[in-house]
């Protein structure tokens, strides 16, 4: 893996919790072609960030990962190895097959994250085993396309990726990953993600 070409980009939303100035860091010390940091003022949603950042990417495949860590880096040569071997359009990690998992979550959070997808699997029938992971490996005019299609906002919108890629006869690997829970700052999940997470679930079930 060492062979391949590759570069870094950093979207970063204005947040609170240092992101920029640790990519600022990173710049300097591997140089602003390996490491490209694209900020934007303020919180504009995940599909938009995509967007932003594909833009900037010259590759051939593009893998989107959280940066707080809880996405770790060692699962990136299983990726590309997992690319190669089945050519795929799409390479999704997964916390439910194999050696996957989730570190860092309280009960009630597994269990509203596994009922969540097992509800997924039963409406939607996407062929992939975590849908609403954001560690992927995409072909990148194939992210693009995915890009133009989804509509939903959230943790949906990760499923609703899956899903138009499914409706595009895109095929999908899967890798076993851990998942932590972020180490730094705090993750949300309330009332209000839920409600929209179902809402966004039927409309899914409804258009596709």
């Amino acid at each position: 893996v060492t062979a391949i070409n590759y570069e870094i980009i950093i979207i970063d939303d204005g947040s609170p919790d240092g992101t920029r100035e640790v990519a600022e860091q990173l710049e300097k010390i591997y140089g602003p072609d390996r490491i490209l940091l694209r900020p934007r003022e303020k919180k504009l949603g995940l599909g938009t960030a995509y967007i932003h950042g594909i833009k900037h990417a010259t590759g051939n495949y593009v893998i989107i990962m959280d940066a707080d860590l809880s996405h770790h880096p060692k699962f990136i040569p299983e990726f590309i190895r997992k690319q190669k071997e089945g050519n795929f359009d799409i390479v999704s990690g997964t916390r439910y097959k194999g050696n996957g998992g989730v570190y860092g979550w309280d009960l009630k959070r597994k269990i509203i994250s596994r009922g969540a997808n097992f509800i997924t699997q039963i409406l939607l029938r996407p062929g992939a085993s975590d849908l609403t992971g954001s560690f992927r490996l995409y072909r990148k005019e194939v992210l693009q396309k995915l890009i133009e299609k989804c509509v939903s906002k959230g943790y949906v919108f990760q499923m609703e990726m899956i899903v138009r890629a499914r409706q595009m006869d895109y095929t999908v690997g899967e890798v076993p990953i851990s998942f932590v829970d972020r180490v730094y700052g705090e993750s949300k999940l309330g009332g209000n993600e839920i409600v929209s997470f179902l809402k966004g679930l039927l409309t899914l079930f409804a258009t596709t």
